[in-house]
């Protein structure tokens, strides 16, 4: 099983194996379970514009393309093209589950 690099969806996910009748294994990720997008503090909104794609925002966000599981995370978005096919829509852009946010102190 490879191990995912600590920027991955995947990173810390255990695996398991399932034996067929025919004595062959099978070595799958167990599931991923996503928190709720409650659970994330928002740091900002980002508004879609016409043609945007969710790893440009994620490049304009957090420096890194490939984190735009991210922003599905925080906005409920299954596939990723859910967060740009409306030009207007806020996203929210937020910190990883657990850290929390500025104080509006």
């Amino acid at each position: 099983m490879p191990n995912f690099p600590p920027n991955s969806r995947y990173y810390g996910i255990g695996s398991k194996k399932l034996e067929r009748a025919d004595g062959t294994e099978v070595v799958y990720l167990q599931r991923r379970l996503v928190p709720a997008p409650e659970r994330f503090a928002t740091l900002e909104v980002h508004v879609v514009e016409q043609g945007e794609r969710p790893d440009h925002i994620a490049h304009q966000h957090f420096g890194d393309a490939e984190q735009f599981w991210h922003l599905c995370d925080a906005n409920a978005a299954l596939h990723p093209q859910e967060l740009t096919e409306t030009p207007g829509k806020q996203l929210r852009v937020t910190l990883p589950e657990g850290i929390p946010g500025p104080s509006n102190a």
